[in-house]
């Protein structure tokens, strides 16, 4: 008799992992004296649950695999509200219910400042997002060598999944996604294979000001829009200006490199201009392609709101602005300070946060492309010891070197938001031993049904 290549087990999930995912493990009868540990990974489940799941080439010592069955369910467990949820990436938690997301984003702060000793007595509960639904401000969508448009495959970047809907962003931008997807399909355009490095169309960007409402749409592929494209770009332009009024850019990027990346070799403008207008917190912003702009700016608010609260600025202090980007926190509290540096490594952002102070009339800021030690040891000599810093750096964090060289500048007090709890509890450990102590944590929800979670936290120096 052929020996099965698979088995059936049913595991309790133990705990999440980083991306979502329960986590459990059974023990396999050998035959012999000593059972093998078998540890799986198995998305779309909850702590406490019972699941039957279908494991092939058990031989293995772990598997990931979506269940077959829940046998016992959590009662934090709902049924999602997108069709494409089982099979799609771009969302993990549409089965769990919105609150517990929030309870457990509170929890992951907490152990993660629990790890490196901080009191987690000044962590506040996370604030959720008033609608957990169309909260996006950008998507990015993928063609698959098969024709398709939309999100990768839980777990298959060779895969994408054809999408009719996506409740995370705004309808309007999905129906532009759904426009362009019709558009391919009467053409018969062809997607990237990703394996072969072939076909025409490679990525759909689609932006949406919250504000003004201007919409953008950028096609990634890997040839100019002219010559044979020609008839087929003319209708692309004709059909998207016509369904959609507040369409204010529409551009065509080549893209031949093999990097998997939404980049541009070359740009043409197809209609209107190369970027959009918004406005956060009160304050205009221009927002090209490339543009780092938040995401949730609904929830983003709520971010700036809770830095100027923790940083309780002077009108006669002078600030940072770590990490700066296109000065999303610069220009709020440049008008609460008497002078602010904005330090960002990247130059296009620093010439866009120019270009927005300057659209604000915003006159005490000056902005400089270095690396954040390079930069502070300018603003050290130019000013001496500034009174506030703030940093927002990327999720990798900012790194030991960075915040020593914090800790030496001896502000009086450090606002530090963060999209990684656990890079963030990293790096504020070092600032204890400059005599710094964290006062207040408020975690922020800005992505609903994802594990990511925001962090907005003061630390004061106390130590003289």
């Amino acid at each position: 008799m052929a020996k099965q290549d698979f088995e059936t087990h049913t595991v309790t999930i133990e705990k999440l992992d980083k991306k979502g995912s329960g986590m459990g493990a059974v023990w396999r009868d050998t035959g012999g004296n000593n059972p093998r540990k078998l540890k799986l990974n198995v998305p779309q489940t909850l702590v406490g649950e019972e699941v039957k799941v279908t494991v092939s080439n058990p031989n293995r010592k772990k598997a990931r695999v979506l269940p077959d069955e829940i046998v016992k369910a959590s009662p934090e467990r709902i049924e999602p509200a997108c069709p494409h949820f089982e099979l799609c990436g771009g969302c993990v938690w549409q089965h769990w219910s919105y609150g517990s997301q929030l309870r457990y984003k509170t929890e992951e702060v907490k152990r993660f400042l629990s790890r490196h000793g901080f009191d987690t007595g000044v962590v506040k509960d996370a604030i959720g997002a008033e609608s957990p639904w169309e909260y996006r401000n950008k998507m990015e969508f993928t063609f698959g060598s098969d024709g398709s448009l939309g999100m990768h495959e839980l777990g298959n970047f060779r895969k994408v999944i054809d999408l009719d809907t996506c409740l995370i962003a705004g309808n309007e931008m999905v129906e532009a996604m759904l426009e362009v997807s019709r558009w391919r399909k009467e053409f018969n355009l062809s997607g990237y294979d990703k394996d072969e490095h072939t076909g025409l169309l490679r990525n759909l960007m689609v932006r949406q000001s919250q504000k003004t409402d201007e919409l953008m749409l950028a096609v990634f592929a890997t040839e100019s829009p002219g010559g044979p494209l020609e008839a087929a770009v003319d209708n692309l332009i004709r059909r998207i200006t016509e369904k959609f009024d507040n369409v204010k850019s529409l551009m065509w990027m080549e893209n031949r490199e093999w990097a998997d990346m939404a980049q541009s070799e070359e740009t043409h403008i197809l209609y209107g201009r190369d970027y959009i207008n918004d406005e956060m917190y009160g304050y205009k912003y221009r927002i090209w392609f490339d543009t780092f702009f938040q995401t949730n700016p609904v929830q983003a608010e709520k971010l700036v709101d809770l830095a100027i609260g923790m940083a309780d600025a002077g009108k006669d202090e002078r600030m940072i602005d770590l990490f700066c980007g296109v000065g999303t926190f610069s220009l709020p509290f440049a008008s609460r300070v008497k002078e602010l540096a904005g330090i960002e490594i990247v130059e296009t952002s620093i010439e866009s946060a120019k270009r927005n102070a300057a659209d604000n009339g915003i006159e005490n800021t000056f902005f400089l492309a270095k690396d954040a030690r390079r930069g502070m040891d300018e603003v050290l000599e130019t000013w001496g010891r500034p009174d506030l810093l703030m940093l927002d750096p990327p999720r990798s964090g900012a790194g030991g070197k960075v915040m020593r060289r914090i800790g030496r500048l001896q502000t009086d007090r450090v606002v530090y938001v963060s999209c990684n709890p656990e890079s963030f509890a990293d790096d504020i450990t070092w600032l204890r031993e400059f005599g710094y102590e964290l006062e207040q944590v408020q975690p922020v929800d800005l992505f609903p049904h994802t594990v990511h979670v925001e962090v907005v936290s003061l630390l004061r120096r106390i130590d003289e």
